[in-house]
């Protein structure tokens, strides 16, 4: 079993920076695809960023040069920094792990982006 823990997620103004992370627990697999996915308010959830094992990273077009994902083998930990924020960017957003054909998701932390 695999657990995912989020942490970093809050209130910050547009044009301000949060950064998130998320900590594995569990039986962690060498090779996996970690990432966040996001889910505003009456909208489908949405891959954010993504990025393997071997830190191949992908972005979703709205985000591309503003934030950058990144992880920690050592600590199973996963992390999204994200600069120039703007208010369409508020939403929930999710830690995934996939590994082995499973998809494990954390509880989500709260991203709002207003004045």
């Amino acid at each position: 079993q695999v657990q995912l823990v989020e942490s970093g997620g809050g209130l910050v103004q547009p044009g301000g920076s949060l950064r998130l992370s998320c900590a594995a627990s569990g039986t962690i697999f060498r090779f996996n695809l970690m990432g966040w996915y996001r889910q505003a308010p009456g909208k489908q959830r949405e891959l954010v960023a993504t990025i393997t094992s071997g830190g191949a990273t992908n972005y979703v077009d709205s985000v591309k040069g503003r934030f950058t994902i990144s992880r920690d083998g050592a600590k199973n930990t996963v992390y999204l920094q994200m600069n120039s924020l703007k208010p369409e960017d508020t939403a929930v957003y999710y830690c995934h792990l996939q590994q082995l054909g499973t998809t494990y998701w954390g509880q989500g932390t709260q991203v709002t982006v207003s004045s």
